[in-house]
């Protein structure tokens, strides 16, 4: 994993698990799919997740290696966990830290990428349990009503206005 400081900045290399157990700052990215409707794709994390498992989030998430490009991170990443394809765009980052019950600590440089599509979608069973398409109104919703069935993550992206360009 790439440590980083308040400005993205590489600062070491950890092992991910040791990073996540000491809470320590690191490079990550978040991919957020809408289809020609402007529904946005969710999934909702495998129960053999090490943190959040069957939480519902943004449509793939991940850390990009030692000496690879963010965007071409994600871009893989997105292949490899939902089985496509499509053109990624940088729309913005933040920072969080959020404890969970098992003793990890995901703290974040979160850089947050958009994409549109609407083809065939081939998830891998070892990331994600269920997908789905929804718009920002019933995300909204779902959010107020049931905030602990999302990521922590999810939670603070979802709410910055950004996401409202893509909807119809």
């Amino acid at each position: 994993m790439i440590l980083v400081n308040e400005r993205d900045e590489p600062i070491g290399e950890m092992e991910k698990m040791e990073a996540h157990r000491l809470g320590v700052l690191h490079r990550a990215f978040s991919v957020f799919i809408f289809d020609e409707q402007g529904r946005m794709l969710l999934q909702q994390r495998a129960l053999t997740k090490y943190h959040s498992p069957g939480l519902w989030t943004n449509t793939c998430c991940s850390h990009p290696h030692t000496g690879e490009d963010t965007l071409q991170s994600a871009r893989k990443r997105l292949k490899e966990e939902m089985g496509f394809e499509t053109k990624l765009t940088p729309l913005f980052t933040f920072t969080y830290r959020a404890e969970f019950q098992n003793g990890l600590v995901e703290h974040e440089f979160d850089h947050v990428f958009v994409g549109r599509y609407s083809g065939e979608i081939i998830p891998n069973a070892d990331e994600v349990m269920s997908y789905r398409y929804e718009t920002l109104d019933q995300i909204a919703s779902e959010l107020q009503q049931q905030p602990e069935k999302f990521t922590a993550w999810f939670r603070i992206a979802f709410s910055a206005p950004q996401f409202s360009k893509f909807a119809v």
